[in-house]
């Protein structure tokens, strides 16, 4: 180790403009663990902080958006909390207060998380809805039905694995 005149430690015979930098992480990684019924988590923007599930995945980007991203389908308001000593009328109106939102992330902007959910969306939610506002109300309506149809009878889901997924899904998430 040398110091220099303005009394930074440097090695001899390293510069800084030759080193060779690690690459950033590398998308084909991500992706590979990015799919369809993944449940993730949304870092940035309006919906940070809040759980979604993958519909689909755009590995080389599109002519408009050359990244690659996903279009997730996702609770913007998650249901309220319910117990025991609450009557069918209360736990209803409460299981209710969910609010869905769609959206194209970015990859960057997604946290994958280890739970997988059997939820058919990519019926309710078709890309050329989503460029129509009317239209998108309409998906984000039928998202509504079936995150509550699922919310409602999460205890009919086969596998364990999936059920697991299911309940993370619903929780609010803790930070």
């Amino acid at each position: 180790r040398v110091l220099t005149n303005t009394g930074t430690p440097t090695v001899e015979g390293f510069h800084r403009s030759s080193a060779t930098l690690p690459e950033r992480r590398n998308n084909e990684f991500t992706m590979a663990i990015i799919k369809a019924g993944k449940v993730v988590i949304v870092l940035a923007g309006r919906h940070a902080g809040k759980k979604g599930v993958v519909v689909k995945t755009f590995d080389d980007g599109t002519s408009d958006k050359k990244f690659s991203h996903c279009l997730v389908a996702g609770l913007a308001s998650n249901p309220r909390k319910v117990t025991k000593a609450m009557d069918k009328k209360k736990v209803e109106k409460r299981s209710k207060a969910l609010k869905p939102f769609v959206k194209y992330i970015n990859v960057r902007h997604l946290f994958p998380t280890r739970y997988v959910v059997d939820m058919d969306l990519k019926k309710a939610v078709d890309e050329a809805d989503l460029v129509d506002a009317e239209k998108k109300v309409d998906v984000k309506k039928q998202l509504k039905t079936i995150f509550y149809d699922r919310y409602m009878n999460q205890k009919e889901v086969t596998s364990e694995k999936k059920a697991q997924g299911s309940s993370y899904f619903y929780k609010k998430l803790q930070f």
